[in-house]
């Protein structure tokens, strides 16, 4: 047994714990027993039955099946003689399988749907209970919480259903009819303008949106609601298409009817041409606007090429509606009759008549029979009676005729959409005949077997889900009681997308930098696939990297190694392969070194010195100090715990694995520390004699390097500055400590060094020459004055006793002084450069003389007055130093003789 009838539609489907009702071997099956589906979409409601293969000695058989939702006394009401469902039921099934499928959902389809079915038994009838609840609900937008400030509103949008959909639905959005958002939530959150409607839809069942609504109280959001989702109109009839629409702030400067289907014949296929400029439609489409914001595109003497869907597009100044939401779409439909119930026997023929569109017609239309061309009887849609093998008959709505009883012409087969069929897709195949009464149709595939098995029975084959296995050539056979022709075969080429779609490497084994690698992509697809290779990244747009069905790879690097995988790719949709990982093996290469911390590198510091190497497999280290191997191992770090100054030195490291080996540049590690303690030199190696020069030199271990500073014991600002301190014409009280500081910015030290200056023997004897000299001299001039004297009294006779000479030599206690005029006079060219001078006699005669004196230096200082200091003293015990007695005692005579001297004195 089958049954079948017409669908269109997405189908809608869910699975669940199967219900079974029955006793001993009769039952039903309902999977599932509760169903939630969208307004506007088509179900699949499904079952199994059974019932005993015999049963009082009579081989049992199924004679009728029908689905009901109300009955009329005891007798359930068959959904197709109900007027609710007219045009809109199919029944499927065989002796197993049974399944409703209801097209056009409509809230009133809200109900419980049971199976019944009558064998050939006596009492052989069944009704499964308790029957499938199907709910129908529409989509609605709520809103369910919003912050509104000053410039914006934050809102969350609900997309609500009265009932559970099945599954794990996923959500589109929509934001003034173009789709913003697709995921499984069914809420959407975030900042609304006023003049945007938002709208939502689940995924798959697009054509059964929400209306869009404004997320703004004022409801003045820019959006267009179409009146009717789907037209149902007669061929030859007129038809009203209505929306409403309405613009946020700005004037509407155009407004048009299109129809996507004519999209080829427009300029630009993304830019809609409005419809009354179309060809086809010349003088046939009228629009106006009864009231503001509702407007009405009317056709004249419809055709069925005009079945299609029709939208609405306005513009403003500052927005443009371009929805890509479905609008309404009309169906244009002619009127055939059916034979739907048949009896004949030797007298009459008894039959049901079937006045029957393609599509629900809306309204509630009248109908006309007529018989032999005369109006008998209208109203019903249905016409039952006795019917004579001459008379024919027809039916109308509204003044359109029907055909006469005629037996069927040769059938055509239509498939219900056009272009390539789509494996998965849903594919209708109608057959139909001209013929009245109504031919019943039966389908064949042609596979080469002479028995030739029909398919399937009714004017339609349909593939819920085709596969490329259902490929092939179809034909269908029509046939009333007045005879029954053959279709010419149509060709059915599934076309899908790319399945299956992987990735092979060859070489497939170890791959080495260098080396030749291929990467070839394969796909099962109809028509054949085009290939785009990518690699992964972290960048979720990726960029592609070649097309074709091969990568390859001349000489692999290690940059290339990653995942990869290609797309496949063809009209009817894409497939990619799972990645593939490529690890590209290659010897070490950039090895360096870095020190840390990173900057100077203090003695007594932690410092790491860490080598870094790219390589694959991972390098081995070897660590070295101007060349001497430190360390080998896997560690990449070689660690000083408390630096030294020994540690100072030219570092590198060594990487390497089975495919190579790699040095680093060498890192000279600096190590910084204050200075060592100095050791100091002193330029003469014997004794230090007076009026030499002598340098003192200091040095230290010290990085960076040390600036010195010289400093004498007890005298607290510095001597000089310098590695070297030098002391030209050295005297006795230039003897003393001397100590040198070290010092660089890490720290100081100092060390000290003792001098003593000794007098010079060539001075010894100048003193003594000196002296030698001085008592000549004195003695001379003593001499001459006697002389002087005694040439005096001479001359003149002797003066009285007790006189005195005017003028002469005084010797008072060992002092000596000429107060002659020849002794206090010199000559005035020699004036200038008389000073000062002073002679001590040491109380101690047997002390020894010391003298210093400057020779001359120059030619030119020939006729300088050279100076001479004489100091008769007793020995100190420090040269630098003189006790208060001596400073103090009045027997000393000093002679000074001071003159400028070139060069300063330390």
């Amino acid at each position: 047994m089958s049954f079948t009838a017409a669908a269109s539609g997405f189908v809608v489907f869910l699975l669940s714990v199967p219900v079974v009702q029955g006793q001993d071997d009769w039952g039903v099956t309902y999977t599932p027993t509760k169903i939630c589906a969208l307004k506007g979409s088509t179900v699949d409601i499904r079952c199994t039955y059974r019932y005993p293969a015999n049963l009082d000695h009579l081989t049992i058989t199924a004679e009728k099946a029908l689905w009901f939702t109300k009955q009329e006394g005891d007798e359930p009401v068959d959904l197709r003689t109900d007027s609710e469902y007219e045009g809109r039921v199919e029944y499927h099934g065989d002796q197993k399988n049974c399944s409703l499928r209801i097209t056009d959902l409509r809230e009133t389809d809200s109900a419980v749907y049971k199976f019944r079915f009558i064998t050939n038994h006596p009492t052989g009838s069944y009704t499964g209970s308790p029957g499938v609840t199907l709910t129908v609900t529409d989509l609605q937008v709520q809103l369910t919480r919003s912050r509104v400030t000053r410039h914006s509103t934050q809102a969350e949008l609900k997309c609500h259903s009265s009932c559970r959909l099945a599954g794990r639905p996923s959500y589109v959005w929509y934001k003034n009819g173009q789709k913003i958002k697709e995921g499984t939530s069914s809420s959407y959150t975030g900042y609304f303008d006023p003049g945007d409607s938002y709208s939502c839809a689940v995924k798959g069942q697009d054509d059964f949106h929400s209306p869009p609504v404004c997320v703004h109280d004022d409801q003045n959001c820019n959006r267009v609601t179409y009146t009717d989702r789907s037209i149902c109109a007669l061929k030859g009839s007129s038809v009203d298409i209505s929306c409403t629409y309405n613009s946020y702030r700005d004037g509407v400067e155009s407004k048009f009817w299109f129809s996507p289907k004519h999209s080829r014949r427009w300029q630009d296929s993304s830019q809609p041409e409005d419809l009354s400029g179309d060809s086809e439609y010349a003088g046939r489409v009228h629009q106006f606007e009864a009231e503001r914001g509702r407007i009405t595109l009317t056709i004249t003497d419809l055709r069925e090429s005009d079945s299609a869907e029709h939208c609405f597009k306005f513009k403003t100044q500052s927005f443009e509606w371009k929805s890509t939401l479905p609008g309404t779409t009309l169906t244009v439909t002619d009127l055939q009759v059916q034979v739907t119930k048949l009896s004949v026997n030797r007298y009459s023929t008894w039959a049901e008549l079937k006045c029957h569109s393609s599509c629900r017609l809306a309204g509630r239309p009248s109908y006309v029979w007529y018989k032999n061309g005369q109006k008998i009887w209208g109203v019903s849609s249905s016409y039952t009676g006795y019917f004579d093998p001459g008379d024919s008959y027809s039916c109308a709505v509204n003044g359109y005729e029907a055909s006469p009883v005629y037996s069927p012409k040769v059938p055509s087969v239509l498939v219900d959409h056009s272009g390539e069929t789509v494996e998965g897709s849903s594919v209708t195949l109608t057959c139909s005949s001209d013929a009245n009464p109504a031919a019943t149709y039966t389908w064949y595939k042609e596979n080469g077997n002479p028995d030739h098995k029909p398919l399937k029975t009714g004017p339609q084959l349909d593939f819920i889900s085709i596969q490329s296995s259902d490929s092939g050539e179809y034909y269908c056979a029509a046939e009333n009681e007045l005879g029954g022709k053959r279709s010419a075969s149509i060709s059915i080429n599934v076309k899908y997308g790319p399945k299956n779609t992987s990735v092979l490497v060859s070489p497939s084994d170890e791959t080495v930098e260098g080396s030749s690698v291929t990467l070839t992509c394969s796909s099962d697809a109809n028509p054949a696939a085009t290939y785009t290779w990518y690699k992964k990244n972290e960048n979720l747009a990726q960029e592609p990297l070649k097309t074709g069905p091969q990568l390859e790879f001349v000489s692999i690097q290690s940059s290339d190694s990653g995942e990869y995988y290609c797309a496949a790719e063809n009209l009817l949709g894409g497939n990619r392969s799972d990645p593939i990982s490529l690890n590209v093996k290659y010897g070490p290469k950039n090895t360096s070194v870095l020190v840390r911390p990173s900057g100077e590198t203090v003695e007594g510091s932690s410092v790491t010195l860490t080598c870094s190497s790219d390589a694959n497999p991972a390098a081995t280290y070897t660590w070295y100090k101007e060349n001497r191997t430190l360390h080998q191992g896997p560690e990449e770090s070689y660690s000083f715990t408390s630096i030294s100054s020994e540690d100072s030195g030219t570092y590198h490291c060594q990487s390497e694995n089975q495919y190579g080996q790699f040095n680093s540049s060498s890192l000279f590690i600096d190590v910084q520390y204050s200075p060592k303690v100095p050791s100091v030199l002193v330029s003469s190696s014997g004794e230090i004699v007076e009026g030499s020069s002598v340098n003192l030199t200091c040095s230290s271990d010290a990085n960076p390097a040390a600036t010195y500073t010289w400093y004498k014991e007890n005298e607290s600002s510095p001597k000089a500055s310098g590695q070297t301190f030098t002391i030209t014409d050295i005297r006795p009280e230039h003897s003393g400590n001397y100590y040198c500081e070290a010092h660089n910015r890490r720290g100081h030290n100092n060390s000290t060094l003792q001098l003593t200056v000794v007098a010079a023997p060539w001075k010894t004897t100048a003193a003594a020459v000196t002296t030698t000299l001085l008592l000549v001299i004195i003695f001379l001039i003593g001499l001459f004055v006697l002389l002087w004297i005694r040439r005096k009294r001479a001359s003149k006779q002797p003066s009285g006793p007790g006189q005195r000479p005017d003028n002469g030599l005084q010797l008072n206690q060992g002092h000596v002084c000429d107060t002659s005029a020849a002794a206090q006079t010199q000559p005035t060219d020699r004036q200038d450069d008389l000073d000062y001078a002073t002679v001590h006699f040491s109380k101690t005669q047997t002390d020894p003389l010391y003298s210093n004196f400057r020779p001359q230096r120059r030619e030119e200082e020939e006729e300088t007055v050279q100076y001479a200091a004489v100091n008769f003293k007793r020995p100190q015990t420090d040269p630098g130093t003189r006790s208060q007695e001596a400073d103090e005692d009045p027997s000393e005579l000093y002679s000074t003789v001071q003159k400028p001297y070139a060069n300063p004195r330390f």
